[in-house]
């Protein structure tokens, strides 16, 4: 487990180098490859890509890299995964994990709107999808569909700049990301001739056409288009946050006649599948949900971006600031939040789900269709880190199919769903308290610091061994030392009757 936590601590200062000098230092490996797959969920496959590389291309690689502070540990990285492969049981090496071929892997094919798709990982409709040059590169690189960026009839003007950025202090890593971008700036013929030209030229890949009109006659000529340019699904935007005119995006989100009417008029206009898309700026997402559904939605996808305010004035227009989405990695419990509400209802019977909200890995992939999503929909990852984490996450989803035993990417959708109950049902009876590892431990204190001040003054430090212990008359079984603790010191126990204590 430390050595786990280092790799992944140092595999996040990796800058994810453009023609990486590290691994042109390596004639027979890729350590930038090694690391990537470190920094988004696949430490366990790492080896692949760096147990041929000799001890003299490994200080190779270490010296040549591009950084800010200091080199990234190659060396030390190479030696950890190598110790790690040797010493796990009965895998034999990383390497024999990863090097799986292609057909022991289980196929990620699934799906949606009774249309087959090769893996559940799509780009959302958003900045990373706004020509031909862009979508044909992520179809070329594993990409399985597309949400075209959203087409309307209205004069699209952008503001300079348009994004910011929560990030993490001293790095260029951010954990949310603030969008004033609205719609494609394309005239509609041109965006569908794109469309057009994207399935002809990618028949297997699954196009779908994100609209967004302010009228009924709007909605239904859009629709119309998207249809004849044989496109396989169309999206109905009602969640934008940022349009510039009222009555757009997520102001008809919020309104569930509206979704009601607009859904059931391009449900008539067409036969293609219908897909609105939720706004989260909304207490109740079930209300427009089932409005959609009540329409003849065929699936549903959510979440589009939050209304958030940053204050930095590098996102000024000329000196004024205004509220605009936010999406990112920080946004993501709030989407599975909506997921689950909708996939719970059970008056929402028969509709597909596409997860959308602060995916960056597959494991971030993997909780959507645990909750019951056929798809996915990434933007802000490929913003940040381009469309090639979409090896790690085929790679990191086909492995744990595998590991599990799992024959279909299907069997897994919605299957943490009888997990869920409500906050009244929960079990209030039983206490699980914390157990420290004294091997892990290193003494910092930040338990007691935590606990001291922010818990219930369970833990006792003893500022001469610089141990923690915990006082068990006191512990409510919060866990809050548990999420403090940088080393994994603290585990749980076994879980006991309240009246056993």
């Amino acid at each position: 487990m430390t050595h786990r936590l280092h790799l992944e601590e140092e595999a996040a200062r990796c800058l994810l180098c453009i023609d990486a000098p590290c691994s042109r230092a390596c004639s027979h490996s890729d350590p930038a490859r090694a690391i990537r797959a470190i920094r988004f969920g696949n430490a366990n496959l790492a080896g692949q890509w760096i147990a041929d590389c000799t001890d003299d291309e490994l200080t190779a690689a270490e010296s040549s890299c591009l950084h800010y502070d200091r080199p990234i540990r190659i060396r030390e990285i190479a030696t950890i995964i190598k110790d790690t492969a040797e010493g796990t049981a009965p895998r034999a090496t990383a390497t024999a994990t990863a090097t799986a071929t292609a057909d022991d892997r289980p196929s990620l094919a699934i799906d949606f709107c009774g249309i087959r798709c090769e893996n559940p990982f799509f780009l959302a409709s958003s900045a990373v999808c706004t020509n031909y040059e862009m979508v044909a590169r992520a179809f070329d690189m594993g990409w399985a569909g597309v949400f075209y960026k959203t087409i309307c009839m209205d004069d699209i003007r952008e503001v300079s700049p348009r994004f910011d950025a929560v990030q993490h202090e001293g790095t260029s890593d951010f954990y949310a990301f603030r969008n004033m971008e609205q719609l494609s700036e394309n005239p509609t013929a041109v965006d569908f001739d794109i469309l057009r030209r994207l399935k002809q030229d990618y028949p297997s890949k699954i196009v779908v056409a994100s609209i967004m009109g302010s009228t009924e006659e709007e909605w239904i000529e859009l629709a119309k288009m998207a249809e004849e340019a044989g496109v396989d699904a169309v999206e109905l935007n009602f969640s934008c946050p940022q349009m510039r005119l009222a009555g757009l995006g997520s102001d008809v989100g919020q309104n569930p006649e509206l979704v009601t009417f607009y859904t059931a008029y391009v449900k008539r206009s067409v036969k293609i599948p219908v897909i609105p898309k939720m706004t989260p700026n909304i207490t109740q997402i079930n209300n427009p949900a089932m409005g959609a559904f009540f329409a003849g939605a065929d699936a549903i996808s959510a979440i589009n971006t939050i209304k958030s305010v940053t204050m930095d004035n590098r996102s000024a227009v000329s000196a004024k600031k205004t509220v605009s989405g936010l999406s990112g990695r920080a946004v993501k419990p709030i989407a599975l939040r909506f997921i689950l509400e909708m996939t719970k209802n059970p008056l929402i019977k028969n509709v597909d789900f596409s997860g959308i909200g602060g995916i960056e890995s597959w494991h971030d992939a993997l909780e959507f269709i645990q909750l019951g999503c056929r798809n996915v929909q990434v933007c802000t990852a490929v913003m940040q880190y381009g469309y090639r984490i979409i090896d790690d996450l085929i790679l990191g989803l086909q492995n744990y199919l595998r590991e599990r035993g799992v024959a279909q990417l299907a069997d897994i959708v919605g299957e943490e769903l009888h997990n869920f109950t409500t906050p009244t049902d929960l079990d209030r009876d039983t206490i699980v308290y914390p157990m420290i590892d004294r091997e892990r431990c290193i003494g910092c204190g930040r338990c007691y610091t935590s606990c001291q001040d922010g818990g219930h003054q369970a833990i006792a430090f003893d500022t001469a061994t610089r141990q923690p212990r915990i006082v068990g008359t006191r512990c409510v079984g919060c866990h809050l030392c548990r999420l403090v603790c940088p080393t994994g010191a603290l585990g749980a126990a076994k879980r006991i009757p309240k009246k056993a204590q």
